[in-house]
């Protein structure tokens, strides 16, 4: 027996929550803990820019115009990074998929390799108490963009955008809720604890 086999047997997952709800945070934490990499497709762009890679440079012309990267860029950026060989034995995904198309990408990239996803980590949070978070950190971080009309604006979008893609996850029984208004701490503690669940 090695000992690995007492590590919970969940480890290709993606953690969704609207803007505010510390999934980047609770990404690095939890990836941290299973020993797999945290994946967030802005690392990803930024990785892919910074290095010139093809579809690094694809992907700048498009945000330098101020547009959003196409699905096909994303999704192929997505590929290239799971089939890297820290990622072969887990990986959590933060920010990705977004769409419904591109849930369709991603069962496709892990088909291809042979895998499928573990779980979907759902941060619930409240939408008031996640505006004045946002609100507070737009102040002590001089961002501009996070006035409270903008952020409920990108609530919205969040809404009109995840809500569909947590329905195909809940018809799969992948989703599990964990409260993202706790602590920092508990909410770690409660990530794990639905991950050992079956």
């Amino acid at each position: 027996m090695t000992s690995s086999s007492s590590a919970p047997t969940a480890r290709r997952l993606l953690i969704v929550g609207p803007p505010g709800a510390g999934k980047g945070t609770q990404a690095v934490r939890l990836a941290e803990s299973l020993s797999i990499p945290a994946i967030s497709t802005g690392d990803i762009f930024r990785a892919n820019v910074a290095g010139e890679t093809e579809l690094g440079v694809l992907a700048k012309s498009y945000m330098d115009a101020g547009e959003y990267v196409p699905d096909s860029v994303t999704n192929d950026m997505v590929r290239s990074r799971l089939s890297e060989d820290d990622a072969k034995d887990g990986f959590l995904l933060d920010g990705y998929p977004r769409t419904l198309d591109q849930v369709e990408a991603l069962d496709g990239t892990l088909a291809e390799l042979g895998t499928a996803l573990d779980a979907v980590l759902l941060l619930q949070v409240e939408t008031d108490a996640v505006v004045s978070r946002l609100v507070e950190r737009g102040r002590a971080e001089g961002r501009s963009d996070d006035t409270e009309a903008t952020i409920r604006r990108r609530l919205e979008v969040y809404a009109e955008q995840t809500a569909p893609l947590i329905d195909v996850y809940e018809n799969r029984g992948l989703v599990r809720r964990v409260d993202g208004m706790a602590t920092i701490d508990e909410v770690t503690v409660s990530l794990q604890e639905a991950l050992a669940e079956r």
